[in-house]
């Protein structure tokens, strides 16, 4: 059932989300219209490493303790079950790292376009994609910077660290390019594309498509009173005056810099356990950083409703894809365009995977060397699976 959420400022607090969620989920759930992949996120939330959702008995071969444990959810917004799928992935991308420097870097969308996506989530994310990509694709085929086809991969970001919507989209992009005739294009030291003419190009692409779905009449505004149609020409006439923000850092210097990165972004959700300070019966203590401000490291109180409101503006629609590849990473072509992406750099083709699926404790030793099988009490015999735990009905808490 997990325990009670204590004061934070006691030596041994900790507060989960999963405490917010069982506490206050049910009357949030209540009080707003949620949408089904909403529900399913504060269900499985709450019900994560509990007895809802059932486990295994292990005892101990050397001091005959018993450990109980319980199931993770798995679902892809909570903050408990993301490290293991973090590390898969990342270790299904070292066999596609090129040996070449890689850029960061970041395409955000204007505050302004808030309030549609909350109203068109999968149509507003799946157009940051497109724009972004399409101008990263269009940039490197460019002569003028590469003449080629680069490999860059797109991670969706939804928030601010204050849980705000801040939409954007990491891309790590080679530095270089594989020609058409085979060999590869090295971009100028320290330099890939200027963000100053990135930016104009992104907007372009973007607006010009948010036109068209504009056309069609299919796009919904949540919170509007006026007509539709006007407020979304005014929108359009808002967002083409504004200026779009790309960023851009420095090239990492190895493909393993370009990694550890990355994995700070791949599977992150909007709010880790780590940053929170308190719950109390009416309101969140967090921690946040405040960008605008220097870097500014801050603490934000929220209402218990407003956390969680602002927690599920970043659940995604279901199965949408929040991490994407584009170039010679394109899953319809990589096969071919990676293998000779290697050839023309010279690197040998990594180890084939092997047949049999790696289980859980021989993967966690090989990337974290960490024997999840030694017990605990002991630190001598090792945990052996004895008996299973029968999954029970969810938390009484838990959101309809």
């Amino acid at each position: 059932m997990g325990a009670h959420p204590r004061d934070a400022d006691a030596a041994t607090s900790r507060v989960e989300l999963a405490d917010i969620v069982r506490l206050h989920g049910a009357a949030v759930a209540a009080g707003h219209r949620l949408s089904t992949v909403q529900y399913r996120a504060l269900r499985a939330i709450a019900a994560c490493r509990t007895e809802a959702l059932g486990g295994h008995v292990a005892r101990c071969d050397a001091c005959g303790t018993l450990r109980y444990c319980y199931h993770s959810c798995r679902n892809r917004h909570c903050p408990k079950c993301q490290t293991l799928a973090k590390e898969r992935w990342l270790a299904a991308r070292r066999a596609e790292l090129l040996p070449v420097p890689y850029f960061h870097l970041v395409f955000t969308l204007p505050h302004a376009l808030n309030v549609l996506a909350q109203g068109n989530p999968r149509a507003i994310y799946r157009l940051l994609f497109e724009a972004a990509a399409d101008t990263l694709l269009e940039f490197g085929a460019n002569p003028r910077w590469l003449g080629g086809q680069i490999a860059a991969t797109l991670v969706l970001h939804t928030w601010g660290q204050n849980l705000g919507q801040h939409l954007h989209v990491h891309a790590l992009v080679s530095a270089g390019a594989l020609h058409a005739d085979g060999h590869w294009i090295h971009s100028r030291r320290g330099f890939l594309f200027p963000v100053q003419a990135l930016s104009p190009v992104f907007r372009g692409k973007f607006l010009a498509q948010l036109q068209r779905l504009v056309h069609k009449g299919t796009l919904r505004l949540v919170a509007v009173d006026a007509d539709i149609a006007v407020a979304l020409r005014s929108l359009l006439h808002e967002l083409r005056a504004k200026s779009w923000v790309v960023y851009a850092k420095q090239p990492f210097a190895s493909p393993t810099q370009v990694l550890d990165y990355l994995g700070r972004y791949t599977h992150r959700v909007a709010i880790a356990n780590h940053r929170l300070l308190r719950l109390t019966d009416t309101d969140v203590r967090f921690r946040y950083k405040d960008y605008a401000h220097g870097n500014q490291r801050k603490v934000m109180t929220l209402s218990v409703g407003e956390f969680i409101r602002r927690f599920l503006l970043h659940v995604l629609p279901t199965g949408f894809v929040r991490i994407r590849h584009y170039g010679i990473l394109a899953n319809r072509t990589k096969r071919a365009t990676l293998a000779q992406a290697r050839d023309a750099l010279g690197c040998p083709l990594p180890e084939p995977a092997a047949g049999v699926p790696e289980s859980v404790p021989a993967f966690w030793l090989r990337i974290a060397q960490r024997d999840i099988t030694l017990c605990p009490h002991c630190h001598v015999g090792h945990l052996h699976i004895v008996g299973q735990l029968a999954r029970m009905r969810p938390p009484a808490q838990a959101p309809p």
